[in-house]
């Protein structure tokens, strides 16, 4: 008869073993553990300096391209837009920085700034169509003949169009004296702002591109508007470009309407790297072909079709004929 002493010893036995088991599996499979999860936090520790190293090379290559094209940007751009007066325009929601360093580069390439016409939310929000449709119907003048098919915002952007630029150089810098109004009423409607003397006809236009897709209901209806205005710009004037950052070359993006409009693309401009000196020099020689009656997209998103166009000829700069 087994008694309650083998039971017992039994039992103990067991546990025994139960104990032995676990720290022998304990020891022979967490240190393997431990030594490859070491290996690989270290290749990962490793592999992020790497990483890190790179990123601060290419940083610092950047910098110094940049710093070189800044240098040689004067020389680059000298005499590209002798004699063109250029009218620059912000839409909502874009950079006043980016705005500011392509300034000074137009100035630099003989351009004169006209004037700056900043566009409110307001001109945009596609309730207030009728509003734009009355106004413009108050204000344009008797002989000009506006299609009822066309919609609001293309009868605004032949109205500012006749108000704003000029084909005729012998007209550049001067108003127009049949929309004399124009601006005035735009303004206190809330649909634009305007800096120095805009009224004093350009030949061409700079069109500053929000910076953030855009987004929510009216986001088409708001590229729609804006493109309309290219539109209008461009027609009553030698040329336009739309430019900003790639960001603005992203879904949602103004550059990225433009790039897709088919007929648009053939006519207008775009430039998506003008917060880097290389773009904004891209800009000017874009203007240079406009005024030669040709357009490209150039940046480094999605649709361009080249980093920035060729260099002007000197021998087809046309010289200075004053501002």
């Amino acid at each position: 008869m087994i008694d309650f002493r083998y039971h017992l010893v039994s039992i103990v036995a067991i546990f025994l073993a139960l104990a032995v088991g676990i720290v022998m599996g304990t020891t022979l499979l967490q240190s393997p553990a431990i030594e490859t999860a070491k290996k690989t936090s270290d290749l990962m520790a490793k592999t992020n300096n790497d990483l890190r190293s790179e990123l601060d090379a290419l940083r610092g290559r950047e910098s110094a391209d940049d710093a070189f094209v800044t240098a040689f940007t004067p020389q680059l751009v000298a005499g590209v837009l002798n004699g063109e007066r250029v009218l620059l325009v912000e839409a909502p929601g874009s950079s006043s920085t980016y705005r500011e360093a392509q300034q000074q580069v137009l100035l630099q390439a003989g351009a004169a700034i006209t004037g700056r016409v900043t566009l409110s939310d307001k001109l945009l929000d596609a309730k207030n169509r009728g509003v734009i449709d009355e106004l413009v119907t108050q204000l344009k003048p008797a002989d000009m003949a506006l299609a009822p098919s066309m919609s609001a915002y293309d009868k605004a952007a032949a109205l500012l169009g006749a108000t704003l630029m000029t084909t005729d150089q012998a007209q550049a810098g001067t108003a127009n004296p049949a929309t004399g109004a124009v601006l005035g009423g735009f303004e206190e409607g809330g649909l634009l702002t305007v800096d120095d003397e805009p009224a004093k006809r350009s030949t061409l236009v700079v069109m500053f591109a929000p910076e953030r897709p855009l987004n929510g209901d009216n986001a088409e209806s708001q590229a729609s508007a804006l493109l309309s205005l290219a539109r209008g710009f461009d027609a009553a004037g030698k040329g336009i470009v739309i430019a900003g950052s790639v960001t603005a070359a992203s879904a949602g993006g103004l550059i990225t309407a433009a790039r897709d409009d088919s007929d648009l693309v053939k006519r207008v401009s775009t430039v998506d790297t003008l917060d880097m000196p290389a773009g904004r020099t891209a800009l000017v020689y874009a203007l240079r072909e406009q005024l030669n009656g040709r357009a490209g997209q150039y940046g480094i998103g999605a649709n361009a079709t080249a980093p920035m166009p060729a260099a002007p000829n000197p021998s087809t700069t046309p010289p200075s004929s004053g501002s």
